[in-house]
């Protein structure tokens, strides 16, 4: 199956994001730190991004396993918009995702 074409000023970027350090915190707290983990993940590897979407089946899969036990690691497609040198917009989807047309 072929991969949908991306709009201008967009790039697509694979990653494996370790959430080891959310079992560093009580357990009813590790699913909020494993999405905050998440998110400085992203704003550290595409160097500061105004804006930061975790998408609903990312988040899902955070959550599957109730707030004490999310997953050690989740591998996610990261979609991010740049324009004149700057990162300004980046979702982070599941491995695969393709957007649908509006």
């Amino acid at each position: 199956m072929a991969r949908k074409e991306l709009k201008e000023g967009e790039h697509r970027a694979s990653y494996v994001i370790p959430l080891r350090h959310a079992y560093d915190v009580p357990r009813p707290k590790r699913a909020k730190v494993a999405v905050r983990l998440v998110r400085e993940f992203v704003k550290r590897h595409l160097h500061d991004p105004e804006k930061i979407v975790i998408h609903e089946k990312v988040n899902k899969e955070l959550w599957s396993r109730s707030i004490e036990k999310p997953p050690r690691r989740i591998k996610v497609d990261v979609i991010y918009e740049v324009e004149e040198g700057r990162v300004v917009e980046a979702r982070v989807v599941p491995p695969g995702y393709e957007e649908e047309e509006e």
